[in-house]
């Protein structure tokens, strides 16, 4: 996945293919699933873009927007939560 600096997502974007983000960021996983994109776990997640994975499940583009915010939140309370622990420990 390339960061782009021009791109409004902080972590994750619409078009990072789904396998690679759920390695990257295992916490997404129940996000996807919220929304319906059930390919967390199928073969075509190796090869889908989170946009075409939702579009194939009939999603829209503000849904797929949302959705997409929805993960990079998890991933930002995720990496505060982790520095917290290092900090304390």
């Amino acid at each position: 996945m390339q960061k782009k600096t021009k791109n409004k997502f902080k972590y994750v974007n619409p078009e990072d293919n789904i396998a690679e983000v759920i390695s990257l960021y295992p916490e997404t996983a129940e996000v996807f699933l919220a929304y319906g994109l059930h390919c967390v776990g199928c073969f075509a997640s190796s090869f889908d873009s989170i946009t075409a994975g939702a579009q194939i499940h009939g999603m829209g583009l503000n849904e797929i927007e949302d959705m997409v915010k929805e993960v990079n939140y998890i991933v930002e309370e995720n990496k505060k939560l982790i520095k917290e622990r290092v900090q304390k420990s």
